[in-house]
């Protein structure tokens, strides 16, 4: 049998790896933006104007016309080979709008405009918190849940307390990945980014309950076996259905973010990468954790490192 419980610190050893680079970006990003990532006007303030010119027209240029006028945190992104500008820029009034327009006319000449869309101080608000308690609520209703699921299992708050942690995992590969992206190409988190992070939660918590309910079944069929036998041949029974199931959705995602449309490419992209740390930390966080949990590894770990200090402290 193949012993894959066996090599859980060199599991958890990859998620840490993978983890701290998108914490550093986070916390650059902080330090640059004010937040972990980049965020759009769907939770901050501002207008998003997009804008289709009839010649090539250079992002600095645009931007040029902005900062004229005052706003100098406006950005301008270009698209479609220069002729399309993506402009971020702070609240405009429809005095502003006209006036800016008018100069943009006068500079570039006649335009299309694609979009414009303004989110005032109540609704950024608002949307941010409402973003952050759906995160909180669907992490309570996951622990609640499967402690109730597995309420006849031995100590079943810590299977809740071990797909709850994968999901954390899940979260912080997510926002890490796009807070890197963030300060590399400028992505900014909206309404589909919260879309995709709420996605990943229920692919990655779906995917430990499988292989949790496997352990569940097993635990009484095989009473005499120690503890990490019975949860490394309960994810062996349950791998290859793991697979094919998170495989399937991410060769879709795949194909979407291969051959779809430019507008869905940042959506498809996080969601893809959610999915991939998910079908990880579900066989390789989770899993290993609840047997570090139960065969108290963690516990011993902790008392090691106190029980140092201790002795350096009294010597």
């Amino acid at each position: 049998m193949v012993d894959l419980i066996g090599k859980r610190r060199w599991y958890f050893l990859i998620s840490l790896l993978v983890i701290l680079p998108g914490l550093v970006a986070m916390g650059y990003s902080t330090y640059r933006f004010g937040t972990p990532l980049r965020l759009s006007i769907d939770f901050t303030t501002g207008s998003v104007l997009e804008l289709r010119f009839a010649e090539v027209v250079q992002p600095e240029a645009v931007r040029a016309v902005f900062v004229e006028r005052g706003l100098t945190d406006t950005t301008v992104q270009s698209a479609e080979d220069g002729r399309v500008a993506l402009i971020r820029t702070k609240l405009l009034s429809a005095e502003d709008k006209a006036a800016l327009t008018a100069a943009l006319k006068e500079r570039f000449g006649s335009f299309e405009e694609l979009r414009y869309d303004s989110v005032g101080p109540a609704v950024g608000h608002e949307v941010t918190r409402a973003a952050i308690a759906a995160t909180l609520v669907a992490g309570v209703a996951i622990l609640g849940f499967i402690a109730f699921a597995f309420r006849r299992v031995p100590k079943a708050f810590r299977y809740g307390a071990c797909a709850v942690i994968a999901m954390v995992h899940d979260i912080l590969v997510t926002t890490g990945l796009f807070s890197i992206m963030g300060l590399l190409a400028g992505w900014e988190a909206d309404a589909l980014f919260l879309t995709a992070l709420l996605t990943v939660v229920g692919f990655s918590v779906q995917d430990t309950i499988v292989v949790f309910d496997r352990i569940r079944e097993n635990i009484p069929k095989r009473r005499g076996e120690p503890f990490e036998l019975i949860v490394n041949r309960s994810l062996l029974e349950t791998l290859h259905r793991s697979l094919a199931t998170q495989l399937n959705a991410m060769f879709v995602l795949v194909a979407i973010l291969l051959f779809g449309g430019a507008t869905m490419k940042q959506f498809v992209a996080t969601l893809l990468a959610g999915m991939i740390s998910g079908t990880y930390s579900s066989i390789f966080n989770a899993v290993p954790l609840l047997v570090v949990w139960e065969t108290g590894e963690f516990g011993r770990a902790v008392r090691r490192v106190f029980g140092r200090r201790a002795v350096r402290a009294a010597g």
